[in-house]
C-alpha cells in the first residue's frame, strides 16, 4: 500500500454516526462492553447474540441513530465474514481431509517422535512463527489449530501449554514482522526502510515470541487447565484404514499455502509494480482464498486418493467439515459487526483527537496511541493505519534505524490486550472451547505481553541505536 492510498484510506474513512462528545462517548463504549460480558457471564446468552444486543446498546448510549447502528453492525459483520468466513470454510476442509485421511496423526506423530515434553511448546513456537510469517492471523489459526489439538490431545499435554505459543508465534509476526501487511503499512506511512525495519523486527520478535510464548504458557497452563475441545478436535481415522498419507505429502500439502502467499509477499516487494504481469499473477495465487483452494484441491490427490478415498467420501467430508463452523462464523462475524459500530460512532477518532495533545516522546506516543485504538476498536489493523498517520510527520527527522523503531512501536501497541471487540478474541475462545474469562486469562494477558515486552526492547533499542 502507498503512501498515497493510505492517505485516500483517512480521507475515504466514514463520518461518525453520532455528533456525542467525548466524554458520553467514553461512557457509551465502556457500558457496551459491559452488556457484552454480562449477558455472556451472567445470563450465559449466547455470544452471538450478546454481542448484537451489546452492539445496540452502544449504539444507544452513544446517542447514535438506531437505523445507522443497525447499518454498520451489518457492514462490519458482512465484511468479517467475507473477510475470513471462506478462509475459514476452506480450512475447515482442509483439516477435515488431514485428519480422515491420517495425515494429520502422521503430522502429530512425528513430531511426538522428534519432541519431548519440554521440548514440545519451543517446536509450536518455532512452526508457528515460520507459518505465520506470511499469513493473516486468522489463516495461521485455521491452518495449525488441527494440530494444535491433535498434538494437545494425543501427547497428553495441557491445551494452553501447546496453544499459547502456537498462538504468539503467529501474533508477533502478525504486528511486527514484514512482509506482513500490517507491518508493511506502517512502513510505507511513515516512510521506514523496509530492510532495517525487517531486521530490528525480528530482533524484537524472538525475546517476545519466547517470554510470551513457552515461558508464559506454564503459567496459562496452571490458570486454565482445560482439555482440548472434542468437538473441534479431528478424530484418528478408524482402525481399517489400510494407508495413510506419507509425512512428505502431508507436509508439502499443509505449506502449499504458506510458499504461495510467501512468494506473493517477496514478488511484491521485489517487484513493486503493480501493472508487471509477474506481480499480477502472484497476486492472484498467493492470494489467501486461492492459496487455501489450492492446498484443498492438491490435499485430494496427495491425501484422500493415498488413503483411498472414493469420490463420494470425499463429499461426505466436505459436508462434515462444514457443520462445525457455523457457530464460529456467526460469532466472529458479530465481533466485527461490534468494532466496525465502534469505528463509525467515532470513538476511534475520538482517541485521535485526545492524543494530539500528549508529551511524550515519539516511539512511547506511537505505542499508546496504538494502544488506545486497539482497546477502543479491537482491530489491530485499524490502530496500525490511525497511529503511523498520526505520527507520521515524526519521522521525518529520525534516523533510519529509529523510523524503523517507530513502526515496530505502532505495532506492539496493535497487539495490546485483546478483548471482546476483537474477532480474533471470538476465534480463540471457540476453537479451543474456552469462557470468556478462561480467554482473558490466556488469550488477552498473552496479548499484552507481547505489546509490553515488544514495547519496551522497541524503547531499549532506541537508547543504544
Amino acid at each position: 500500500m502507498t503512501r498515497l492510498s493510505v492517505e485516500m484510506l483517512a480521507a475515504d474513512a466514514p463520518e461518525p454516526i453520532t455528533s456525542a462528545g467525548h466524554a458520553q462517548l467514553g461512557i457509551a463504549v465502556l457500558l457496551g462492553i459491559a452488556v457484552i460480558v454480562l449477558l455472556i457471564t451472567k445470563f450465559k446468552l449466547h455470544a452471538f447474540l450478546s454481542l448484537t444486543i451489546g452492539t445496540l446498546a452502544l449504539g444507544a448510549f452513544a446517542g447514535a441513530p438506531l437505523d445507522k447502528v443497525i447499518t454498520s453492525f451489518s457492514a462490519g459483520l458482512g465484511s468479517t465474514v467475507a473477510g475470513v468466513g471462506v478462509l475459514i470454510a476452506l480450512g475447515a476442509i482442509l483439516g477435515k481431509m488431514l485428519a480422515d485421511s491420517g495425515g494429520a496423526d502422521q503430522i502429530v506423530d512425528t513430531i511426538l517422535a522428534k519432541a519431548n515434553g519440554r521440548s514440545m511448546p519451543w517446536a509450536m513456537v518455532l512452526i508457528a512463527s515460520v507459518i505465520g510469517l506470511p499469513l493473516f492471523f486468522e489463516v495461521g489459526v485455521v491452518l495449525l489449530i488441527p494440530v494444535v489439538l491433535m498434538v494437545a490431545k494425543r501427547g497428553n499435554y495441557s491445551l494452553m501449554r501447546i496453544g499459547i505459543p502456537a498462538l504468539a508465534g503467529l501474533s508477533v509476526m502478525h504486528g511486527l514482522v514484514p512482509p506482513h501487511p500490517g507491518p508493511l503499512v506502517a512502513i510505507d506511512a511513515v516512510g521506514a526502510n523496509l530492510g532495517v525495519t525487517l531486521a530490528l523486527g525480528v530482533l524484537v520478535a524472538i525475546p517476545t515470541v519466547v517470554i510470551a510464548g513457552p515461558l508464559f504458557s506454564k503459567y496459562a497452563a496452571r490458570w486454565v487447565d482445560v482439555p482440548a475441545p472434542e468437538r473441534m478436535i479431528p478424530q484418528r481415522p478408524s482402525e481399517d484404514l489400510e494407508k495413510r498419507p506419507s509425512f512428505g505429502a502431508t507436509l508439502v500439502t499443509i505449506l502449499l499455502p504458506v510458499v504461495l502467499m510467501l512468494a506473493k509477499a517477496l514478488v511484491d516487494i521485489v517487484i513493486d509494480d503493480p501493472e508487471n504481469s509477474v506481480q499480477r499473477v502472484f497476486d492472484v495465487i498467493g492470494s489467501p482464498l486461492i492459496a487455501l483452494l489450492a492446498a484443498v484441491l492438491v490435499g485430494i490427490f496427495t491425501l484422500g486418493m493415498p488413503a483411498g478415498f472414493s469420490k463420494e467420501r470425499m463429499q461426505q467430508l466436505v459436508e462434515k467439515s462444514l457443520a462445525p463452523i457455523a457457530g464460529i462464523l456467526l460469532i466472529v462475524g458479530a465481533g466485527g459487526g461490534f468494532k466496525q459500530t465502534l469505528i463509525d460512532t467515532g470513538v476511534g477518532q475520538m482517541i485521535l483527537e485526545i492524543s494530539e495533545d500528549w508529551s511524550i516522546p515519539a516511539l512511547l506516543l506511537a505505542w499508546l496511541i496504538a494502544v488506545a485504538i486497539r482497546l477502543a476498536t479491537g482491530s489491530a489493523t485499524v490502530a496500525t493505519v490511525s497511529a503511523a498517520g498520526l505520527v507520521a510527520p515524526l519521522a521525518a527527522d529520525m534516523s533510519t534505524t529509529h523510523a524503523a523503531l517507530l513502526v515496530l512501536a505502532i505495532g506492539a501497541g496493535s497487539l495490546f490486550f485483546s478483548h471482546v471487540n476483537d474477532a480474533g478474541f471470538w476465534l480463540v475462545k471457540e476453537y479451543f472451547g474456552l469462557n470468556v474469562g478462561q480467554t482473558i486469562k490466556t488469550w488477552s494477558i498473552m496479548e499484552t505481553i507481547i505489546s509490553v515486552v515488544a514495547g519496551a526492547l522497541v524503547l531499549l533499542l532506541s537508547l543504544i541505536i
